[in-house]
């Protein structure tokens, strides 16, 4: 037997891959090669002859399993394409494609994706006679999702009192015969949704000891599974469904990291790897702890970062590498600064270490920090691709509010009005738009104008002539109230803000802070007083808004060139690595979030989310903060993260700093010694009490060489004044941006006169 494949590995990584007997756990840290462990240990069983076909190894990810098939095939050949590999709902799809009719399923299943089944709870609470502005057919949806995954049937759903009391609490007392129906109407219709391929499965299991379970217990006598700290209630169920029965040789290989388990929110269950020692007795752990991914600097603040959790599995990642760069840290006044401030640092890198786009990536907690990034990228013309969601302006919510700005602006604009003339839902449908558009082209008028056609015909109070109201009303608003202020407005008239609140799913939170992050932005474009180009801002109209949205999105065209930096999520970035990470927005309330700061678990999971966030990095770290961002309308000012302080100082490049407050009463001593050394804050220009008693001087009062105070950057000197009348512009060196100075028109400036 040739094993050669065996010669590269290291000793603990060699004994993980050779022990095929029994109960095995691989924690494997990040960088440590867990992938070849897998892959390896599965070619090493082939060539231990054991037959392909009887090994099973589940995944979470399509990408994952393929690669893992072609680097099986690669060492054994094709025998490696008779292993069982792919992702727990692909494997189990199998299974009940040759079983299901044990279940009551027919063989030819359908699949139900996410639009099928919340279509079809859609029509169930329409028949039902339920408010569909009370029972939100995504929010339907996540309740049953999480029944299934904790293997409660509608029966035991209607049983439970603390489930009927959190429905009532929700307004949603119904859900439970929703539940009941839906599992009804799949039955019926012989299909089953993307839970159903794991909650069908262990039914068949539980209910087919014999005939069904026993086979496939017998079927696969080795049993792997890749990331199992993503694994949650329902995926381990079935796990041990196959592999603890009465004879059991537990041949099970479970691979994974407590320090990346990082989906909480889909399910995961961080206990089903810190206690799979307790069901599998005798189990052996192999801690793969060489990273030959990242720098010392980079690794060791990754063990700073980790040792404050609660419960972990203790290990010391290290690594041989070349000792690198210090972890940069970048503090920025505003968020804008700090969108500046990345894409400055990009490009020093690209200069001085001659880094390509694709090298580089930006990670930040939630999809709607993108936009600030997106836009100076465009400005210094760097190619770049927003992955785990789309381009910021691009995200429907967006363009839908974005629309209804555009049709207030211009009621000429066709392809706005297409968009949202039945959203939120009025009873507008494809076929009433037929006919407006009918008409519009026969006599060669605009959809509006068209419109208002058949509002004026229509019976009684309908859709249309509600539309055209509201329309009407946003245009006389946009005479009286300023950009954000008419924003909000729509926002909230339109219904688009409620419809989004009605889905309490993670999907429809992301969709909500989006539609926050684009009011912030417009809050920003009408208070912003710096002078960026007089020709191109000659006013703060919803028009000058609106082309320089246009301007922006007809620069966000697909780039066939592959050379471009990564924007994501850090949920989005787990398992890639890049020479360059910025790790951006580290700031409380952000990240680690607002919604986590109720418990030590919820902290430790962010924990954990920052943990994977900086060990994607290779080479070159930068974690930045913003001592203020806009947040829901107004500007917020921000203590930097928790986890900075968790770093010992002397892995960082940091500029002086002041001391971080103390959180939840967690201790900040020992690992990070940095209470001993210099902490990070910027330190602020001018003190709380000064931003409560702000008051704005009158413009015309601002003179040469006065010192000035401005509640984004701090106190200044006016240097110098030119411009007449309402174009006077005031170049003010601020203390808090050094030499730089910075020019703002007096008309918008907001500045108060300090005495001398």
């Amino acid at each position: 037997m040739t094993l050669d494949y065996l010669n590269g590995l290291n000793p603990v990584q060699y004994a993980a891959v050779t022990t095929i007997e029994g109960p095995v756990m691989v924690i494997a840290g990040p960088g440590s090669g867990k992938t070849r462990v897998l892959t390896f240990r599965i070619a090493y069983l082939i060539d231990s002859k054991i037959p392909p076909y009887k090994i099973l190894a589940l995944t979470f990810t399509n990408k994952a399993a393929k690669e893992m098939k072609e680097r099986i095939s690669s060492v054994v050949g094709e025998k490696g394409n008779q292993v069982w590999a792919g992702t727990f709902h692909s494997i189990f799809a199998r299974i009940l494609r040759i079983e299901s009719e044990k279940i009551g399923f027919p063989s030819n299943f359908t699949i139900y994706d996410s639009d099928d089944t919340k279509n079809l709870i859609n029509s169930l609470i329409k028949e039902s006679g339920l408010d569909t502005n009370v029972y939100n057919a995504n929010s339907v949806k996540n309740r049953i999702s999480q029944a299934k995954s904790n293997l409660i049937t509608p029966k035991a759903y209607a049983d439970n009192p603390d489930i009927q009391a959190k429905d009532r609490m929700n307004a949603m007392p119904q859900t439970g015969m929703l539940y009941a129906k839906y599992v009804a109407r799949c039955q019926r219709a012989g299909a089953m949704d993307f839970d159903d391929l794991l909650y069908q499965t262990f039914r068949l299991f539980h209910q087919n000891p014999d005939n069904v379970l026993e086979k496939y217990q017998q079927k696969f006598s080795h049993v792997l599974v890749d990331e199992f700290q993503d694994t949650n209630f329902l995926q381990y169920a079935i796990i041990k469904k196959l592999c603890m029965y009465e004879g059991s040789p537990r041949n099970i290989c479970i691979v994974g990291d407590d320090a990346q388990s990082i989906y909480a929110f889909r399910g995961a269950t961080i206990e089903n790897i810190l206690d799979f020692e307790r069901d599998f007795n005798g189990l052996q752990t192999f801690k793969l702890e060489q990273n030959y991914r990242s720098t010392p600097h980079i690794v060791q603040a990754a063990n700073d970062v980790i040792t404050y959790n609660k419960r972990q599995i203790k290990k010391e990642i290290w690594t041989e590498k070349p000792k690198g760069e210090p972890i940069r840290l970048i503090k920025a006044i505003t968020d804008s600064e700090e969108g500046k401030r990345i894409a400055d640092s990009i490009l020093e890198l690209k200069h001085r270490y001659h880094l390509s786009n694709s090298e580089i990536a930006i990670l930040y907690r939630t999809n709607a920090q993108s936009r600030i990034f997106e836009e100076f990228l465009r400005k210094y013309n760097l190619s770049y691709r927003v992955f785990g969601g789309l381009s910021f302006y691009q995200r429907k919510e967006v363009k839908d509010l974005l629309a209804y700005l555009r049709l207030t602006a211009n009621k000429r604009d066709d392809e706005a009005l297409r968009r949202i003339i039945n959203y939120p839902r009025r009873g507008v449908g494809n076929t009433s738009l037929e006919k407006i558009t009918t008409w519009a082209n026969a006599y060669d008028i605009s959809l509006w104008e068209a419109t208002l056609v058949f509002a004026a015909n229509s019976k009684g109070k309908g859709g249309l002539e509600a539309f055209v109201t509201m329309i009407n009303s946003f245009s006389a608003k946009m005479q009286t109230l300023n950009v954000f202020d008419l924003a909000v407005y729509i926002a909230n008239k339109t219904g688009i803000v409620q419809d989004l609140k009605g889905d309490n799913t993670q999907d429809g939170l992301n969709r909500l802070e989006n539609i926050q992050a684009l009011l912030d932005s417009i809050k920003e474009f009408s208070e912003n007083d710096e002078l960026i180009d007089e020709a191109t801002m000659p006013d703060k109209s919803l028009q000058s808004y609106l082309q320089n949205i246009a301007l922006i999105s007809d620069m966000d065209q697909t780039d066939k060139n592959p050379d471009y930096i990564t924007l994501m999520s850090v949920h989005a970035a787990k398992g890639l690595e890049f020479r360059a990470v910025f790790v951006v927005g580290l700031e409380e309330n952000l990240f680690p979030s607002f919604q986590s700061s109720e418990t030590i678990e919820n902290i430790d999971e962010e924990r954990r989310l920052f943990y994977v966030a900086i060990t994607r990095a290779q080479e070159f770290l930068s974690l930045s903060f913003a001592k203020s961002r806009y947040r829901y309308g107004q500007i917020r000012y921000n203590e930097p993260s928790r986890f900075l302080q968790e770093i010992d100082a002397q892995r960082l490049d940091m500029p002086a700093v002041e001391a971080i407050p103390n959180f939840m009463g967690q201790q900040r001593s020992g690992v990070s010694g940095l209470l001993n050394k210099k902490p990070i804050i910027v330190a602020p220009s001018f003190k709380n009490t000064e931003i409560l008693n702000f008051k704005a001087s009158p413009s015309s009062q601002i003179m040469q060489g006065m010192n000035v105070l401005h509640l984004r950057f701090g106190k200044g000197t006016v240097v110098n004044i030119d411009g007449n009348n309402d174009s006077k512009v005031a170049t003010i060196k601020f203390d808090a941006t050094g030499d730089e100075e910075k020019r703002i028109m007096l008309k918008f400036a907001k500045l108060q006169i300090l005495e001398s």
